[in-house]
């Protein structure tokens, strides 16, 4: 699975740990997380979030 980087503050969602804090279990595909998530980080929607190659 590909991870993904917020273009704002540099943080990556990594598939393998997902996003406990909010609910993202680890092994969850970026494509399935919820379209109201937004980074831990800094608070900014999905549509900011760029592929990792």
């Amino acid at each position: 699975m590909k991870k993904y980087e917020c273009t704002i503050c540099g943080y990556i969602y990594d598939p393998e740990k997902g996003d406990p804090d909010s609910g993202i279990a680890p092994g969850t595909a970026f494509e399935d997380i919820p379209d109201e998530w937004v980074c831990p980080d800094c608070g900014v929607d999905k549509s900011q979030f760029t592929v990792v190659e």
